[in-house]
């Protein structure tokens, strides 16, 4: 696939991205801190499409045999698109009726977030089923590669560009950015989606599995087991500071709307930079087990600063936190996404990466509502907000503690020989 093709899918990831921002960046904060609702509330509103993305598999399938107009995915991608941008300029609309009149607000949130939700999921398993239509076996790696790298950019971009715009916070403001940000994501998706995909182009079949048999894969190798609670640990503590990191900047240091806006370009530029750092330089020098626990050790020191920060009220160490966490953050997602595509079998590709695909989103989705839900508790607990939020990032550093225990028992060796043995009695089972 050439590289036009390969930025124009990217644009796409990107779109979404732009969507995604505003929501976890903004919004997050703008209704724990501000509305004052409930953590949990909020957390739960956010994670909707995570809670969604067992439907990932029925959607590709159907795609996969269902064309419409003489295209198998665009029309997907496109109604996807139009959903999570819907969506997405819908939810600050219910968060402000939510604020006014509480339960037609809440009800208004759930189809705003759900609407969201969908269209993320239908875009996401479209357009990666694209990308894997149109990249060869080789040039899938490179093909991802860019999308993410150019995911990671637009998330940067569009923190600091919406941070400028609510300088000046105002609910009108507010409703403006994410107007402005959804109108972004569908020019940007016209110029990516609209003819890139070949009419009538022929498929190549591909194996989908569904969430059961994700599972009993998982559940029938010991080896897969310890590996899908590693990754459930290790995403759930690092991905569950998403709602809670803009909130904690108000509460801790009376950060402004614009300032909080700032940290997920902060994280975003940190991320990216050890992103480039492990894929251009340590990957040759370290093993993927010992990058990993490297990220995983660097991150976990992010949490103990973040926490430290607000035990001692200073805000310069929260900044550096953050920049530690993106550092472990990048590092840790490039060396498991290794070891991922190592935890699996030649026969068994397809399966086992639904079942890490499905540990990353049950990992969202627990982890921030963990979260969400720790600080509402130990806020009451503890009669001390800024209290709460400090307990939550050191449980979250030791998630990671206790992941690092867990990496230490993977075997990649001892996956595939298991793996090969099930295979076997299988096999012999059918003959019999």
């Amino acid at each position: 696939m050439n590289i036009v093709k390969n930025f124009r899918l990217g644009l796409l990831h990107v779109a979404v991205a732009v969507c995604l921002v505003p929501i976890t960046g903004i919004l997050n904060r703008i209704m724990i801190h501000e509305m004052q609702l409930m953590a949990t509330l909020v957390a739960g509103l956010i994670v909707l499409p995570n809670l969604m993305s067992p439907l990932q598999p029925f959607l590709g399938q159907y795609s996969d045999h269902h064309p419409l107009f003489g295209y198998r995915r665009t029309p997907y991608i496109a109604l996807g698109l139009l959903l999570c941008i819907t969506g997405s300029v819908l939810t600050p609309m219910a968060a402000l009726m939510m604020d006014a009149t509480f339960w037609p607000g809440l009800a208004f949130s759930i189809l705003a977030f759900a609407l969201w939700g969908l269209g993320y999921n239908l875009s996401v398993v479209s357009y990666l089923s694209l990308a894997s239509d149109m990249s060869g076996e080789n040039d899938r790696s490179r093909t991802i590669a860019v999308m993410w790298f150019m995911m990671i950019t637009a998330v940067i971009l569009t923190a600091t560009i919406t941070g400028r715009a609510l300088e000046n916070y105002s609910s009108e403001a507010l409703v403006r950015v994410f107007m402005g940000c959804g109108l972004v994501a569908f020019v940007l998706s016209a110029i990516g989606l609209i003819g890139l995909e070949p009419r009538n182009a022929q498929l190549t079949e591909q194996a989908r599995h569904s969430v059961r048999e994700a599972v009993g894969a998982v559940v029938s190798n010991p080896h897969a087991q310890v590996f899908f609670v590693y990754l459930m640990l290790l995403l759930a503590a690092i991905l569950g500071q998403d709602v809670l990191l803009e909130p904690f900047g108000a509460q801790a240091f009376g950060m402004s709307v614009r300032e909080t806006t700032q940290l997920t370009a902060i994280w975003g530029s940190a991320t990216l930079f050890s992103l480039l750092l492990q894929g251009l330089l340590l990957s040759r020098f370290l093993a993927k087990k010992t990058a990993a626990t490297i990220g995983a050790a660097v991150a976990a020191c992010g949490f103990i600063l973040i926490a430290s920060s607000g035990l001692f009220h200073m805000q310069p160490l929260f900044i550096l936190g953050i920049v530690v966490l993106g550092l472990g953050t990048g590092i840790a997602t490039t060396t498991n996404l290794a070891l991922m595509l190592d935890m699996t079998t030649p026969a068994n590709v397809g399966l086992f990466i639904g079942a890490w695909g499905m540990a990353d989103a049950a990992a969202r989705g627990v982890g921030n509502v963990m979260a969400g839900a720790v600080r509402d508790v130990m806020s009451v607990t503890l009669g001390s907000p800024v209290g709460a939020y400090v307990t939550v990032f050191m449980l979250e550093a030791l998630m990671l503690c206790a992941a690092l225990v867990l990496l230490q028992r993977i075997d990649v060796s001892a996956f595939r020989g298991e793996q090969q043995k099930i295979t076997t009695l299988i096999a012999v089972a059918g003959d019999a």
